[in-house]
């Protein structure tokens, strides 16, 4: 049967209500205003969240790409100096290539330390224990406060000359020194804040432990494998898309991390620039020098960088990630 013979048996008249809905005007003006109020209704909801990635988020990455080609010092006007700024970073700024090898070597340190302390209590945390939800929330706690300035004035005290940590070395007579002001310790401090803050990591490592089977480990003991020999082919495998998640947020959180590198060197990055993170030395260039131009050409060299290794992080994670049956 052909189109037209399978046209010519529809009805061309639907009757509705007196009316017919396939050829009267009035009907289809009156579905036309429908739609376009419910068009309307829908846009005026969700005007804020469009008003603020205009204007909030959009907005200023364009100007900033704009003033990355630049040189503007937020009060004169903003000249055009191509890619002059991007030169500059790689050619002739040693400060910059001391603010990268710094961030690679907190995050080269903290971003395992932080995937490794928190899976090993998610481990010990979820061997059944009384009060689960109690120490949860405990743990949880300095992730909440980690990156907060308190916390950054606070571990001054703890590993500065006269601190808590030297009082604890004494107890077992080794004489102490101020940690955070010596070039070759410095960065140490940092790392270990950082790993302080592994809560948020540890509560969804605690979370995928928990989906895991029992019966998988119970199969396991039959066949007379050992604990650790369970952790490696159960455990872990299962837990690949956890710590694939947890790593990529801890590593772009890292590579990102300003407050408190910042608050411990007082915003310079000493001592010997030890503390000089990527995103200290930007606050300098932007907020201290008000070399603005240059400032937005480094983030946006972040931002590539970012995209660089989020991209390869989702690449790589076909070989070691596994879901479902894989596993």
């Amino acid at each position: 049967m052909t189109q037209q013979a399978i046209l010519e048996q529809i009805p061309e008249q639907s009757s509705f209500g007196g009316a017919t809905l396939a050829t009267d005007p009035a009907r289809r003006r009156a579905m036309k205003r429908n739609r376009r109020r419910n068009a309307l209704s829908a846009y005026g909801f969700l005007s804020p969240w469009l008003i603020g990635m205009v204007v909030i988020t959009l907005g200023p990455m364009i100007a900033s790409l704009y003033l990355s080609f630049t040189r503007y010092d937020l009060i004169g006007s903003a000249d055009w100096i191509g890619l002059d700024n991007y030169v500059r970073m790689f050619e002739s700024d040693p400060r910059y290539l001391k603010s990268v090898g710094v961030t690679a070597m907190y995050t080269v340190l903290s971003v395992p330390g932080i995937l490794i302390f928190s899976l090993l209590l998610a481990v010990f945390l979820n061997r059944g224990m009384k009060f689960l939800s109690v120490y949860r929330a405990l743990f949880y706690i300095p992730s909440l406060l980690g990156s907060s300035v308190a916390i950054a004035v606070l571990w001054l005290q703890v590993f500065g000359s006269s601190g808590i940590f030297n009082a604890f070395l004494g107890l077992f007579g080794i004489e102490g020194q101020s940690w955070i002001g010596n070039p070759s310790t410095a960065l140490y401090t940092v790392v270990a804040l950082a790993i302080w803050t592994f809560g948020s990591t540890m509560v969804i490592f605690l979370a995928g432990l928990r989906q895991i089977p029992a019966s998988y480990y119970e199969a396991a003991q039959l066949d007379g494998a050992n604990r650790w020999q369970q952790f490696w082919s159960i455990t872990f495998p299962h837990l690949t898309p956890v710590i694939f998640f947890n790593g990529l947020l801890v590593v772009v959180n890292s590579l990102q991390s300003f407050t408190p590198a910042y608050v411990i060197s007082g915003g310079t990055g000493q001592p010997a620039d030890s503390l000089l993170l990527y995103t200290v030395y930007l606050y300098q260039k932007g907020f201290v020098d008000f070399q603005m131009g240059y400032a937005s050409a480094m983030a946006w060299a972040l931002l590539l960088a970012l995209a660089l290794i989020t991209g390869g992080i989702f690449w790589s994670s076909r070989y070691w990630v596994f879901y479902g049956e894989d596993s």
